[in-house]
């Protein structure tokens, strides 16, 4: 009964189960502890599972090598990598299990280069991987934007025959997906021998990330003629692919066909890209009253979509009032305080602006320094604004001045709008020029081959300046250039990007 219920969607019973056999005085064997365990790391019941682990060494059975991987599973899903690195350590025997749980474990927790590193440990020792070895590690790649590796993992996975892996395969689109290499991720999909709906939504969901909406929603009908049933997060895609394309009619009648339709119940997310639908939209006060008028409660994420549109379209009242309930509900959050900081700066209300920063000082709040990465020979490089910590700072700032020069004779003029601060022009042309991702790509220029693609990780939205002058380096140096932001791709390409100029 213990495991029947351990391995169904309610693994609730299985802990009131273990909890009546001590009330009738039956005392549980080793094969009770891996199914309780399982349904801990389910329910994510840290404080259950690690009194069971108690009990699993006060009875010595901790060195049984299946305890010990439930162990490893357990401390991997409820979020404790470090946990179940430690128990990993301990084993004096590992199977394939123990190495999968514990390389999954860091891969989903947010720590791939950890996860790179078991794998490289693995291999050494001569485990043979399976197909679950290698979602975990294209999940890795992935959270790092890693793409050359990804793909050395694939032609591995070729090289074994795990590339008709149903699991492998979506790991796959989902890798090329989130590196920008979305056409490789079709290809993916395309060779697949069987593909489920999560094939159909990874690629749904990373076309649309890729700013390619009226494709996503083009496969989106592909799928319903195959006679598919699309899940919930199906429509996320779909309902992020229209908010990013600007079919904001489109999107309401999909988020209608999915309710009475296909009769999902809508989730937080759903309201939350109808609201993010809206605002990118510029009808901001429809936004706001769509939040009011919502059957669930907003969350953060429904607000700050809310202030980031009044930020970028300037409704300050409106703002204020999302700034407002946002304080309530996650106080310490910096994105907020430079969302409406950047707000108040757009309206020149410097006085605000300074209450803001010493509010931010007052309690603590520190704000993310915007950063570029860029992969480059099996190197991660890491860049911030005005940076010159780099061993090529020199070659680099000489490339800046050449583009610079470049993007002027084809009627560059810099956006100082953008620049937030009060300063003189001057000074704000300066600073357009050294944002972390033009550093970036003058270091990937004076770095590789004419027509080497460039590929650029940012954890900040592009601004307007750099994504117009983006547009024009990609059409003077002829190169591709693909910049993930804080929430989505561009694909830059001859002067023109994939978004449109909507984002």
């Amino acid at each position: 009964m213990i495991r029947g219920y351990a391995e169904s969607e309610n693994p609730v019973p299985a802990i009131s189960l273990y909890a009546q056999m001590h009330v009738l005085n039956i005392e549980p064997d080793t094969h009770t502890y891996p199914f309780l365990l399982k349904a801990c790391a389910k329910l994510m019941a840290v404080k259950e599972g690690e009194e069971i682990h108690s009990i699993v060494i006060k009875n010595g059975y901790e060195s049984l090598v299946f305890v010990q991987n439930t162990l490893v599973h357990l401390y991997s899903a409820c979020g404790l990598p470090e946990n179940a690195h430690k128990m990993f350590e301990l084993m004096p025997d590992r199977n394939l299990v123990t190495w999968n749980s514990v390389i999954n474990g860091f891969s989903l927790n947010g720590r791939p280069n950890e996860a790179l590193t078991l794998f490289k440990k693995m291999s050494v020792e001569g485990v043979e991987p399976d197909g679950f070895t290698m979602v975990s590690l294209l999940t890795a790649c992935a959270e790092l934007g890693a793409l050359a590796l990804g793909r050395r993992v694939h032609l591995y996975m070729v090289k074994v025959g795990l590339h008709d892996n149903l699991h492998a395969g979506n790991a796959l689109i989902d890798l090329y997906a989130k590196c920008g290499s979305i056409w490789e991720a079709y290809k993916v999909f395309e060779e697949m021998k069987s593909r489920s709906i999560v094939s159909w939504t990874s690629l749904i969901v990373g076309l649309a990330v890729n700013g390619f909406g009226k494709e996503a929603i083009k496969l989106f009908g592909e799928l319903e003629k195959e006679g598919l049933v699309p899940s919930d997060i199906t429509f996320v895609g779909v309902l992020y692919a229209c908010s990013h394309c600007g079919m904001v009619n489109e999107g309401f009648n999909y988020f209608k066909r999915m309710t009475e339709e296909y009769h999902i119940t809508p989730k937080i997310e759903h309201y939350g890209c109808l609201v993010d639908l809206l605002g990118r939209a510029g009808r901001v006060q429809e936004a706001y009253h769509f939040i009011q008028n919502m059957p669930l409660e907003p969350n953060a994420i429904v607000w700050r979509t809310l202030l980031g549109a009044c930020m970028i379209h300037g409704h300050m009242k409106l703002g204020e009032v999302a700034r407002a309930r946002l304080l309530q509900l996650e106080p310490k959050h910096s994105g907020d305080y430079v969302l409406i900081s950047n707000l108040y700066a757009s309206e020149r209300r410097w006085s605000d602006v300074q209450k803001v920063r010493k509010t931010m000082l007052r309690e603590g709040v520190k704000k993310n320094p915007g950063h570029s990465l860029v992969e480059l020979q099996n190197c991660v490089h890491e860049f911030v604004m005005g940076d010159k910590a780099h061993p090529q700072t020199r070659e680099i700032y000489n490339m800046l001045e050449e583009i610079m020069k470049k993007l002027k004779l084809e009627g560059y003029l810099p956006r100082t709008s953008n620049v937030l601060t009060d300063i003189e022009e001057e000074e704000k042309e300066n600073a357009l020029s050294y944002h972390s991702e033009k550093i970036a790509i003058a270091f990937v220029l004076i770095n590789t081959a004419p027509r080497t693609p460039i590929r650029i990780w940012k954890n900040l939205r592009v601004c307007g300046d750099c994504h117009l002058a983006i547009k024009l380096i990609s059409k003077v140096f002829d190169r591709e250039i693909v910049i993930r932001d804080r929430s989505r791709f561009h694909h830059f390409k001859g002067g023109l990007c994939s978004c449109n100029d909507y984002w």
